[in-house]
This record gives structure tokens, C-alpha cells and sequence, in this order.
């Protein structure tokens, strides 16, 4: 299916924001990627470790996926809750993602988000501070030493931002 076919309204962004981090137009902290799946670390920390699994190929929403990338994704969605829960040890871990705006979809990027609960319980769906590049660094660093007995990129390999 295309977005032709979707009856779905589709954010507008050009350039598409995830595309410019994975080409490296614009900094940004991609904890591991591979020729299908990326995973970045979000500068909107709505949750503890908050991660983003997005396809590397530019699509809108789940609609236009195709099955291996599907399989991929669902794959390091389990991987990065595993590390979220070796990295941060938290009671919870969300996963959401949004189709269309009035689903709250704000890039025009397939993705997927994951995060650690909150102290409280839940994620923080509310503005939310920006952090730095240097911030997301610093926690895809503590969750790739959580998990260097986990061998953690394979089948992913490393990325860098």
C-alpha cells in the first residue's frame, strides 16, 4: 500500500528529519543501525532511555512497511527493551507509535518509540526539554555498556551520529 491508497492525513515535512540524522545532514545520537533498522536516542526524553526504531528507507507510516522490515523492526524493538531494562532497570517499558496526524504523528518517518516508565508511572506525553547531542550520547553510552555482554548490535551493527 502507498500513501496514495491511505485515507490517513500525513504530516508534511521536507526534509524529513529522521533522513537528514541517518545521512548525518543534521547531528543526532543513532545508538546502532543496519541496512533495514535504526535506533536513536531521542533529544525528547518522554520516558527513561527513550529510543526511536525507525526503517533506514523513507516511509510515512506502518501502512507502506514491508514484511522484512517489519520482522526487523519488531526484532529491535525486544532488543532495545532488553537493554532500556539492563541499562535502567525500570518496573515498565512503553512502546507506542503513530499513524497520521490525528494520531499525533508529527515526522513523516515511520517509528516507533520506546522508553523506560517514569518514577511515576508511565511516559510523559507533555513538552518535554531538548536535550543535547552530548546528553543522548551519554545515555546510548550507558546502555551500550549495559549491554556489552549482550553482544548488543547484532544483528545490528554500531552507528555513530
Amino acid at each position: 500500500m502507498n500513501d496514495a491508497d491511505s485515507s490517513l492525513d500525513i504530516p508534511q515535512q521536507e526534509p524529513c528529519a529522521f533522513c537528514d540524522y541517518l545521512s548525518g545532514v543534521r547531528p543526532f545520537t543513532i545508538l546502532c543501525r543496519n541496512d533495514l533498522v535504526a535506533v536513536l536516542v531521542t533529544r525528547e526524553q518522554r520516558g527513561i532511555g527513550h529510543l526511536l526504531v525507525l526503517p533506514v528507507r523513507h516511509y510515512p507510516t506502518l501502512l507502506e512497511s514491508e514484511s522484512e522490515e517489519r520482522h526487523r523492526i519488531i526484532d529491535t524493538l525486544a532488543w532495545a527493551a532488553a537493554m532500556i531494562d539492563a541499562a535502567f532497570e525500570r518496573p515498565g517499558i512503553a512502546v507506542w507509535q503513530n499513524n497520521g496526524t490525528a494520531a499525533h504523528q508529527a515526522i513523516p518517518h515511520l517509528h516507533f518509540h520506546i522508553a523506560g516508565t517514569l518514577p511515576g508511572g508511565g511516559t510523559n506525553l507533555e513538552d518535554v526539554p531538548e536535550l543535547t547531542v552530548e546528553q543522548t550520547d551519554r545515555i546510548a553510552k550507558k546502555i551500550l555498556t549495559a549491554a556489552l555482554n549482550e553482544n548488543p548490535c547484532d544483528p545490528l551493527k554500531q552507528g555513530g551520529h
